[in-house]
């Protein structure tokens, strides 16, 4: 996941060395990640489609979806149990209808089966109690097969496989019951789980874990937390994200943007704090500049995708549906982010050469939120290419001398009595006010 193939040539060689530096380059920039706050399938997505007859989802990000749940779900010991053989079809399986078949039929081999209680959780169950109530089945039955392949993991590297399997099952399912209860109001208990969930599994952070809990403290208003996790994920050593840098900056915002005015400002100048504040807009903006437009409404939201690609339209889209709400309830944070976003811009003229605090803007981007993103929605593309008025202006008159030269071609007779009354109207014309006065004293 996100490795490089190896290179077939002579490693000393430094024209190779150059060609793999850049070929891992390009690799990390277009990686596409799993969203971490990715919606529930039946409960939400589906319900979208039979309200407004699209499909939010494109066949690119179901299919890396699927790829995903083959890589958590299922291992090489799968053989050994028939309900787990059989939901390793049906994780491949592209119908929908066929996989919650072939979930019920594992249940029917294996009342236990886990992974089939998270497929009929994700995909059948239609609003967020039914999804909670299958996920806690889940839950009892891949503790007591996890606490069953703990006790075998040192026997074989097929067991320590199989363990490995049953963590990423279990991890997921309570990640999943800490989001059931966030959407359901129950903020403190998702907090809990999460918190719970992150120190019991620390190595598992790719998952990013952290963002969904960054988004339930913020909804408690809990700021000081919020600031906590940020010391911790918001290092030098770490990947950034949208929702990471976006939070910073909300935070230093909030202590500034109650008495923040532009006016203000331009005459005393700024502020120390105000001065982080905007210093961090920036960051923000740099690392992902389409996400300002969604948060100040002047694009509007879609349902976000189950991949998104950091720095792209795809995690803007992300992070704006959940964290929208959050800027709105500090008072006068939007207003100082509409101030102040458009600034960056000044600090890196050509992003795609050369950034400011981030690596270059990379290239690829809209590619790939064309493949992450629905047909209907207009993606956001950074840097825009702006065309020269020169040639704005050569085009137009290329195409009206064109137009006028056909015209006459065509009609002739026509066009020359056009041109007469052209000619003779503007003969017509008034002289100049000046010149008629001095011709008249002459």
């Amino acid at each position: 996941m996100g490795g490089t193939e190896s290179s077939i040539s002579e490693p000393g060689s430094p024209s190779n060395n150059r060609e793999s530096e850049t070929s891992r380059q390009n690799l990390s920039e277009c990686k596409v990640w799993r969203n971490p706050l990715n919606l529930f399938r039946g409960a939400e997505y589906r319900r979208y489609t039979w309200v407004t007859g699209k499909e939010p989802l494109t066949y690119y990000d179901m299919n890396l979806s699927a790829q995903d749940h083959q890589t958590f779900f299922t291992c090489d010991t799968d053989f050994l149990r028939p309900s787990d053989t059989v939901m390793q079809k049906a994780w491949r399986e592209r119908n929908p209808p066929a996989r919650i078949k072939a979930a019920y039929q594992a249940l029917e081999l294996n009342n236990d089966c886990a992974t089939a209680y998270v497929l009929l959780a994700e995909e059948e169950a239609t609003t967020i109690v039914d999804a909670e109530r299958l996920f806690k089945q889940a839950l009892k039955a891949g503790e007591t097969i996890y606490r069953r392949s703990q006790q075998c993991q040192h026997q074989s590297p097929q067991h320590e496989a199989q363990l490995r399997r049953d963590t990423n099952v279990l991890v997921y399912i309570k990640r999943r019951l800490a989001m059931c209860a966030r959407k359901l109001g129950r903020i403190r208990e998702a907090v809990k789980i999460m918190r719970d969930l992150m120190k019991e599994f620390p190595p598992l952070t790719m998952l990013n874990i952290h963002e969904n809990l960054l988004e339930s403290l913020l909804e408690l208003q809990a700021y000081a937390d919020v600031q906590a996790v940020l010391a911790k994920y918001d290092d030098i050593s770490l990947p950034k994200s949208a929702a990471i840098c976006y939070t910073a900056a909300l935070l230093k915002t909030r202590t500034v943007s109650d008495k923040f005015s532009p006016e203000t400002a331009s005459r005393r100048g700024l502020s120390t704090a105000e001065i982080n504040a905007v210093e961090a807009i920036h960051r923000a903006v740099e690392f992902n500049p389409h996400v300002p437009k969604y948060l100040l409404e002047m694009k509007s939201l879609i349902l976000p995708p189950e991949h998104i690609l950091k720095r792209g339209d795809s995690e803007a889209i992300a992070y704006a549906f959940f964290h929208l709400q959050h800027w709105k309830r500090i008072e006068g944070a939007l207003h100082l982010l509409q101030c102040t976003w458009e600034g960056t811009f000044r600090m890196i003229p050509y992003p795609l050469e050369k950034g400011h605090l981030f690596y270059p803007y990379p290239s690829c981007t809209e590619t790939a939120d064309r493949e992450l993103l629905p047909s209907f929605h207009h993606v956001s593309v950074y840097p825009k290419k702006e065309i020269p008025f020169f040639i704005h202006f050569t085009a137009g008159l290329c195409s009206s001398t064109a137009m006028i030269a056909f015209l006459t071609h065509q009609f002739p007779e026509i066009m020359g009595v056009f041109a007469k009354a052209v000619l003779g109207f503007s003969c017509l014309q008034p002289r100049h006010p000046q010149f008629l006065s001095k011709t008249h004293k002459i």
